[in-house]
């Protein structure tokens, strides 16, 4: 581990916003604040929303000074990431945000039944030989069906077609209700309104994929609390290229 990690590891220890539980701070013990993020971190009674896989921190923090009104958590278990997002928020005085780094495996160990109103997942790995890793997998919306409010609202933004078509796969074979749906995200909201949130901030790596000529994808869709969800059975072509930091697990062409 370099020096530098090292440094922001120390100041993250330091942050107020900050809450660092990876798995094993968690195997004998259970989160204090399930269940009263509200009323104990952020003072209020405004909405949650989560930004799950959030990396750097740049698109909790970007919401959170865009929405004064609403919560943000982000989620990540690399701590060095977190750092930049962690340190802009500290440093600007930033109320209504705070960091979570964990495993989100197990996030529903973190929050309470309604707690959250809305997810976003942001240029997550594909995980395209690896179905139950996918954040946006019947696994996972499980587990956010946990503490997410009925019929709560999951936000995907991402490069990778595999991911998007299939979550747009997973979520018509369980009937979710779909709001928003396009896969050139850009050219979208430059003539729909209703695209131009999803539009409005941009990550570090999500400049450098638009540059390499990549359309960002993006869904918005409902999660109700019951009917048993099922994966799509259907065969996905994997993604022809290599995202920044992620790599070709197979050299098939297409997953389940």
């Amino acid at each position: 581990m370099s020096k530098g990690k090292l440094a922001k590891f120390a100041d993250m220890e330091t942050y107020k916003c900050v809450f660092q539980y990876p798995y094993g701070a968690l195997e004998h013990a259970t989160f204090s604040l399930q269940g009263h993020w509200r009323e104990e971190y952020f003072k209020n009674q405004n909405p949650i929303v989560l930004e799950l896989g959030c990396g750097k921190g740049e698109y909790t923090v970007g919401l959170a000074k865009k929405y004064p009104q609403m919560n943000f958590i982000g989620v990540d278990i690399k701590g060095a990431r977190m750092w930049t997002g962690a340190t802009q928020a500290t440093q600007e005085g930033l109320t209504n945000v705070a960091f979570l780094r964990t495993n989100i495996e197990i996030i529903d160990r973190f929050f309470a039944e309604d707690e959250v109103q809305e997810i976003w997942l942001t240029f997550s790995d594909p995980q395209m030989k690896s179905p139950r890793k996918r954040l946006s997998s019947s696994w996972f919306l499980e587990r956010y069906r946990h503490f997410l409010t009925d019929g709560g609202t999951i936000h995907l933004k991402t490069d990778s077609n595999f991911l998007f078509t299939y979550t747009n796969y997973l979520v018509e074979r369980n009937g979710l209700p779909i709001l928003l749906n396009t896969r050139d995200l850009y050219a979208e909201a430059a003539q729909d309104a209703a695209f131009q949130e999803a539009a409005s901030i941009q990550t570090y790596y999500e400049k450098m994929w638009m540059e390499r000529g990549l359309n960002i994808k993006y869904m918005k869709f409902l999660l109700p609390r019951e009917g048993q969800l099922e994966e799509p059975e259907v065969e996905i072509e994997l993604d022809d290229y290599r995202s920044y930091h992620r790599v070709k697990r197979s050299s098939k062409d297409k997953a389940w």
